[in-house]
């Protein structure tokens, strides 16, 4: 969560029962962060945080979290686009091992953008945004259908009337662990 002043919080919260404790709230470092939302990837064991960080232009980042009882802490966040996305929903795909992060894209035209994230470690890389909507894409959630393997992505439609609009997406190909500021040569 975002307090005033822009400093942006995370806390572990254990369940027992029907009743809820919690840990100690632990700053993302020097993170403003706006539009938060979270998924957990259960081949890493870890939770990665999408948001956009009012202290960098509102540019659009992404952070790994490890948590170990009730404490958290955080890899370094990654920058996946310079643009505002706003609305972002964020699942894992179990059957490719991926983050899929879906938002509006705040720059004209106002698509709807997918972006994929592999975990590696205490970091998470990207590949490039790519348009799942054209028109404002708002109000989105996504889900993972691990009958289907299909990450679905539902969404409010401005392009069209406000219609309330789903689309399937499944990842083909290998997606290898990169590490970030790695050189890689393919023969």
């Amino acid at each position: 969560y975002t307090i005033s002043g822009g400093s942006t919080y995370d806390i572990v919260g254990t369940v027992s029962g029907t009743s809820i404790s919690y840990g100690t709230r632990v700053a993302i470092s020097g993170v403003g962060g706006q539009n938060l939302a979270a998924t957990f990837d259960s081949n890493a064991g870890k939770v990665v945080i999408n948001f956009r960080d009012s202290n960098a232009s509102d540019a659009s980042f992404a952070v790994v979290a490890t948590v170990s009882g009730t404490s958290i802490s955080f890899g370094t966040p990654q920058k996946y686009s310079d643009t505002t996305y706003t609305h972002p929903t964020i699942t894992f795909d179990s059957n490719s091992n991926v983050i899929v992060i879906a938002a509006l894209n705040n720059t004209s035209p106002y698509d709807g953008d997918y972006i994929i994230g592999i975990v590696s470690g205490d970091t998470i890389s990207f590949n490039s945004p790519v348009q799942y909507n054209s028109g404002y894409a708002t109000y989105n959630v996504s889900t993972f259908d691990s009958g289907q393997n299909t990450v679905v992505i539902a969404y409010k439609d401005g392009g069209d009337s406000n219609y309330g609009r789903a689309r399937g997406l499944q990842i083909t190909g290998a997606y290898p662990n990169l590490v970030p500021n790695t050189t890689y040569y393919v023969q």
